[in-house]
């Protein structure tokens, strides 16, 4: 089964949350098991560019269900991967992107940030993913 909304918005909020901790303004997407966006915020003053940035780094960690850094250490020049980020409609392929696993370690969906510095938006998509996986 994929993520269902509840879930979807329990990530979000926990994800909104450590970026506010951290004083960041952040746009947060979770797509579901099958890369559709399923929850979606834009923080006050976020970036428009990275709304579509957040998106795109959640279906990236769906399609290959692996975090979006993961995936950018491989398409590297003379890496196996690379250019893959031109395929799939345009990936992104830098930290921020983490599958979300159910308690059997299924992915059931995505979680993607965009807003900050890679580090920031990482640590606010692991607060997200781990509102899930812990529960």
């Amino acid at each position: 089964m994929g993520i269902t909304l509840q879930q979807a918005q329990a990530a979000i909020q926990a994800a909104h949350q450590k970026a506010l901790e951290m004083g960041v303004k952040m746009n947060i997407a979770v797509v579901d098991a099958g890369a559709n966006l399923t929850a979606f915020v834009r923080m006050d003053g976020a970036w428009l560019g990275s709304l579509d940035i957040s998106i795109k780094k959640a279906k990236t960690a769906r399609f290959f269900d692996m975090p979006t850094g993961d995936l950018g250490k491989a398409s590297q020049p003379g890496g196996s991967l690379y250019n893959i980020e031109h395929s799939n409609g345009g990936l992104i392929t830098f930290p921020g992107g983490l599958p979300i696993k159910d308690a059997d370690g299924h992915v059931i969906g995505a979680i993607g940030v965009s807003g900050s510095t890679v580090e920031d938006d990482h640590a606010v998509a692991e607060a997200g993913m781990k509102a899930i996986e812990n529960q």
